[in-house]
């Protein structure tokens, strides 16, 4: 049973800074993808915020975003402290926002175990993860360990980083038996070859990175201050006057700039020692780019997905999305199409290969160099 201290001593990093830009057109810089609602009511980031509020109370939520973000996210979530949405000044990856997290919550509590999660991930089974969440933040409160959550792979994804795991650790003497199983983490390995991720899966020794961690503030500066000592200097100068929004967002803007661009993986995670794998049990995705989204969404006998009023002849394995206002939307009536993506703005009109999904990042890249057509980025 979890107690009114430890509810004020935890909290909660949500990073919702990046642009999701393989879901142009309905991504754009202003709107992006964990802001998006593409699958219930609710946008990937106040889902990311319901599935914690019942282990963590709103004023211990912080939300990393970026300058051009802040308002929206303000917005779709007016239960939280207006302070509590941080702006970077710009991408610095993930390392920065980390530390910036630390900062933040050991200006509120040195004693404090955050968990840092990202804004964009499916996670139906609220309940499941919400058990494996609370165990992790339970042990990271117990001893100066880092906690990863880690997925059992369902298939050999090559998009996901992933973890070797050791033997499962015995519980913390006097601690309650948890329902989670924790091993030491032995290695982390970048995203590997089709071949690699099948011999991954089927020793089943390895996690998927999902990039979701739990750690005390005492633990997150330590082990900053022994691999990343400007990190730790930078955490530092911004605990001094985290707890002063107009003061810290005046130090970022000067010191961010310089900041090292490198992940909390490469940084720490793949450093440390005292690295400590949670079996996520739950059913997890990311949706990194369009095809992703055909796993969620009913498919007709051809295996075609559609959110759309959509009819066709001869047509197979599309994703077709059509996101125009009500009042402008039409049927979407398609004839021989195969394994396509369709993607229907009130301003534009995305036609692609779902083998090419990953290249609409480059497309984005063409239409913000190009006067004319930047304005839909």
């Amino acid at each position: 049973m979890k107690t009114k201290a430890d509810l004020h001593d935890r909290f909660v990093i949500i990073m919702a800074g990046g642009r999701g830009e393989r879901f142009w057109p309905l991504s754009r810089e202003k709107m992006p993808k964990q802001l998006l609602t593409l699958l219930g009511k609710r946008s990937f980031l106040q889902s990311a915020v319901d599935r914690v509020l019942p282990l963590v109370p709103a004023k211990n939520i912080f939300i990393i975003t970026n300058t051009a973000q802040v308002a929206a996210v303000r917005k779709q979530l007016p239960k939280l402290p207006k302070d509590n949405v941080v702006a970077e000044p710009m991408g610095r990856d993930t390392c920065a926002a980390v530390t910036l997290g630390a900062a933040l919550v050991g200006a509120r509590s040195t004693t404090g175990v955050m968990a840092v999660l990202p804004a964009d991930h499916v996670i139906p089974d609220e309940k499941k993860f919400q058990r494996v969440l609370a165990d992790a933040f339970a042990l990271a409160a117990r001893g100066q360990v880092i906690v990863t959550i880690g997925i059992k792979p369902t298939e050999p994804a090559t998009g996901y980083g992933y973890i070797r795991t050791g033997p499962e650790l015995p519980p913390a003497a006097g601690a309650k038996e948890t329902r989670t199983i924790f091993h030491k983490a032995e290695q982390f390995v970048e995203k590997p070859s089709f071949e690699k991720a099948i011999e991954y899966v089927n020793s089943e020794q390895y996690r998927w990175n999902a990039g979701m961690f739990v750690w005390s503030f005492v633990t997150i500066t330590n082990g900053l201050e022994h691999h990343q000592p400007e990190m730790f200097a930078a955490c530092q100068r911004w605990f001094k006057v985290a707890n002063n929004p107009a003061k810290l967002a005046k130090v970022l803007a000067k010191e961010y700039p310089d900041i090292k661009k490198i992940s909390i993986d490469f940084a720490l995670m793949e450093k440390a020692q005292n690295v400590v794998v949670a079996d996520g049990t739950f059913e997890w995705d990311d949706l990194g780019a369009w095809p992703a989204l055909a796993r969620h969404v009913k498919q007709d006998a051809e295996g075609n997905a559609a959110v759309a009023d959509f009819i066709h002849v001869d047509a197979a394995r599309n994703i077709i999305f059509d996101a125009r206002s009500k009042n402008r939307r039409t049927p979407i009536a398609v004839v021989g199409l195969r394994d396509a993506i369709l993607v229907q703005t009130d301003d534009a009109v995305l036609l692609a290969h779902k083998s090419q999904a990953q290249k609409i990042k480059e497309l984005v890249k063409k239409l913000a160099e190009d006067a004319r057509l930047k304005k839909l980025v």
